[in-house]
């Protein structure tokens, strides 16, 4: 079956993961807590990583030690025949309740982790670090180049600018050309896993000011062909965002949702969110869905079956496709560009063994992968194409792979623009440090840099931070 039995239970049987485990508590004869204590000292997390995965917490109660577990079914019944003076010291609470008291506990550190993360793997990899002098100089020179010529004399200047500028035309057009021409693929498609041959799903949702659109999301989740006992979908939240909080309340009855509170502090971003949960996430492969995204229904499943048929792929593109497309004029020409990109450009991007950009969402990893190269950069506010480079970089694979997720395309020319004027900043920013920094290969020192140099780094960032 691959799931515990009790999680199981508490997701098949409309039961809950109270009410299962006060079950279990009835039946150990040990008290039962819906939740453990708040503000209890608890010593620092030494592995970040495996806090999603915790089913104790040791705490001091009143002078008395307590041992707060959601046990496993195993667990469960070894704690049966154990003596009455030990479960005198036991608290049976739900997994979400263990938690909930970590994520307090360790908030501080999970904001922390959330920034620097990336930085102390490969400090010259994050948009957060300043460019080199002689980069910035390098810059204002070519700038200053190009305005020159700009302003010469038509005579002189076109001479210089047509060569200069031909290829940059031409490049990006010729390629879209041969990307455009059809291709068969050469993946056949994979089998199908059961029900029991499927692992655990982490789903990423971030949210900020989304109340209306956790409803929909619900239902979007709820229609996903994987057994419910084997999602672990997390709606990641700003602190700010209070409606939006208890939008995500109201449906964590529901054992298959959980909700990650993200404190507020700079930068506050959709990557430091992700980057804020990323700990959290229990499953083998994760996945991050925007508000407005329907995935079709299958698209866990074939991820999880293409994953399964090939150990060497570590990320998986969708198919994103808006479902609003004759709105308008906008509209239709935002599902066209979409179409070029997603159906034929990002294709051939993967087949040609280029860097591939992600979209800003339906992107599954490898959860294992995506943590050696540091998560998300919190600090780019285009963590999908950094994201994309970084995994090209170290020469791990990414494909696409034929299943949809339908979004809503902006309405008007302003929120396309915003959206456009984050996309170029973040680029930029990805031009500025990706391709200039340097980056270790997956058999070289992962930090790249002395222990002295990282801790500087580090310390710069987390000072600039506070100012």
């Amino acid at each position: 079956m691959g799931v515990d039995p009790l999680d199981y239970c508490a997701h098949r049987f409309g039961l809950g993961s109270a009410e299962t485990w006060r079950r279990v508590a009835v039946w150990l004869e040990a008290p039962f807590a819906s939740v453990t204590p708040s503000r209890l000292p608890v010593p620092p997390i030494a592995r970040l990583d495996h806090l999603g995965g915790a089913r104790t917490l040791r705490q001091q109660v009143l002078g008395e030690e307590v041992l707060f577990v959601a046990p496993w079914f195993a667990e469960a019944m070894h704690l049966h025949a154990a003596p009455e003076r030990l479960k005198r010291h036991l608290r049976i609470v739900p997994p979400e309740a263990i938690e909930a008291g970590l994520t307090r506990a360790a908030s501080g550190q999970l904001m922390d982790e959330a920034r620097q993360r990336l930085t102390r793997l490969w400090p010259r990899a994050s948009a957060s670090q300043d460019l080199p002098r002689h980069a910035r100089i390098g810059f204002a020179l070519l700038l200053a180049a190009v305005i020159l010529v700009v302003m010469v004399s038509g005579v002189v200047a076109r001479p210089v600018l047509i060569p200069l500028v031909t290829p940059l035309l031409m490049i990006p057009g010729v390629l879209r050309l041969v990307a455009a021409v059809p291709h068969a693929s050469g993946r056949p498609a994979p089998r199908l896993l059961s029900d029991a041959e499927l692992p655990i799903y982490s789903v990423l949702i971030p949210l900020r000011d989304e109340a209306a659109m956790v409803p929909l999301l619900r239902r979007a989740m709820g229609a996903l062909d994987y057994p419910p006992e084997k999602l672990d979908i997390r709606f990641v939240v700003e602190e700010r965002s209070r409606k939006t909080v208890a939008a995500v309340e109201a449906v964590l009855a529901d054992p298959m949702f959980r909700m990650v509170v993200v404190p507020d502090g700079p930068p506050r971003t959709k990557p430091k969110a992700l980057d804020y949960a990323l700990p959290l996430a229990r499953g083998k492969y994760l996945v991050v869905f925007d508000a407005e995204d329907m995935p079709e229904p299958q698209q866990l499943r074939l991820a999880a079956s293409l994953f399964e048929a090939d150990p060497g792929l570590a990320c998986l593109q969708a198919e994103l496709m808006p479902e609003n497309a004759s709105e308008t004029a906008l509209t239709a020409l935002f599902a066209g560009e979409y179409a070029g990109l997603f159906g034929r450009l990002l294709p051939a991007l993967s087949r040609w063994g280029l860097p591939m950009p992600l979209g800003g969402t339906s992107n599954h990893f490898r959860l294992s992968v995506l943590r050696d190269i540091g998560g998300w950069d919190a600090f780019n506010v285009t963590e999908d194409a950094d994201l994309g480079v970084r995994l090209a970089r170290r020469g791990l694979r990414t494909e696409c792979f034929d299943s949809r997720t339908y979004e809503e395309a902006p309405l008007t020319l302003r929120a396309w623009m915003a959206q456009r004027t984050r996309w170029m900043k973040g680029w930029m920013r990805l031009c500025q440090h990706k391709l200039t920094s340097r980056f270790p290969s997956l058999s070289a020192d992962p930090h790249g840099a002395s222990s002295a140099h990282r801790n500087s780094i580090a310390t710069k960032s987390t000072t600039a931070l506070r100012r």
